[in-house]
């Protein structure tokens, strides 16, 4: 989580698992095997992610500590912890220049999802304008691959565009060209409702990006429709952006205390651990992306991720408070 309460350190293992190669049993990619950390197959793809994945949309102008020098810290922990799925994006700040410069030593021990449809135009934050066309695709996937120093990434993503911005711009025809290629081994998409279940119909999409947590529980059950489809599904908003560093205690962070989840804390546990766990026992959360600047929260994550999913009985609690409270699935019409 990127609060700032003081997290007791837990040790790194003394071994990560090394490079496993070899074909999966559905006939997809070779998986980069992690030790420790639960794992799942990301759907179609083949790929065998840690259900922990890294997120690295952290920059912002009042983070003055999160520099360079304080990314290579953070970046090697991550994968000294075993995670092996890393998301960013061409306009994350800085993030694809770093994990270039800090990680190409590294590039064997993590699969790498960026996102497309970027511009420059908001220098300053995580976020741009979108440009909806080939041109501009291409050219992200260009500019994207020389930052991180690649020939290729193992997953392209839109950067949450509507149904009618894809078909206009013709970019699932892009996509291919890139995939054709070889810059890219899979099409993904970063999508939400209302226009999740049109991209689920087209078929085109072997992962999706997805928000969901406990405090946010409105795409819980597409997930699982998404996924019996065999689409891999990328978790993003998976610990709320934690308690401390949302900003939103009276909103988001308050249907927490309105639904009497502390009730259901296990002893010691922080709220933030507690909403990252709900998150993991959804059975087709398959990566979970979190990011943070602090090695300590870090390491938090990663305890709560070892701790394991909540217990059924926990987990069914809590779903049912969270539904008194109005924080429930939006259907998907098959019970119709």
């Amino acid at each position: 989580m990127d609060g700032e309460e003081p997290i007791v350190a837990i040790p790194l293992r003394d071994t990560i698992r090394p490079t496993c190669r070899g074909h999966t049993e559905t006939g997809g990619e070779e998986p980069i095997m992690s030790e420790g950390l639960p794992t799942a197959i990301l759907g179609r793809t083949g790929i065998e992610v840690t259900r922990l994945g890294f997120g690295t949309a952290l920059w912002r102008p009042d983070r003055h500590h999160w520099t360079e020098e304080a990314a290579s810290e953070v970046y090697n922990e991550v994968l000294d912890h075993g995670i092996n799925f890393l998301d960013t994006a061409y306009d994350y700040m800085f993030a694809e220049e770093w994990i270039g410069r800090i990680l190409s030593e590294r590039y064997d021990e993590f699969r790498l999802a960026t996102k497309c449809g970027c511009t420059d135009t908001q220098p300053d934050r995580n976020s741009s304008g979108h440009i909806w066309s080939r041109s501009n695709f291409l050219s992200n996937i260009d500019g994207s691959l020389e930052r991180l120093g690649r020939d290729s990434v193992d997953i392209i993503q839109p950067h949450n565009p509507t149904v009618a911005e894809v078909e206009d711009g013709e970019l699932v025809d892009a996509m291919r060209e890139m995939r054709d290629s070889g810059k890219v081994r899979h099409l993904g998409i970063s999508t939400t409702l209302p226009y999740l279940p049109t991209f689920l119909d087209w078929d085109v999409f072997d992962t999706m990006q997805i928000p969901y947590s406990a405090l946010e529980r409105e795409h819980e059950d597409w997930i699982t429709k998404a996924a019996e489809a065999g689409v891999g599904i990328i978790i993003r908003g998976g610990v709320a952006q934690g308690e401390k560093s949302s900003g939103d205690g009276a909103g988001t962070w308050g249907q927490f205390e309105r639904a009497g989840l502390d009730e259901l804390l296990e002893p010691e546990e922080s709220r933030s651990a507690f909403v990252l766990r709900f998150t993991l026992s959804h059975p087709h959360a398959h990566s979970i992306i979190v990011g943070t600047t602090r090695v300590e929260h870090l390491r938090e994550n990663v305890e709560a991720v070892m701790r394991g999913p909540l217990s059924e009985d926990v987990y069914a609690e809590a779903k049912r408070r969270l539904d008194a409270i109005g924080q429930t699935p939006v259907p998907t019409g098959d019970d119709e």
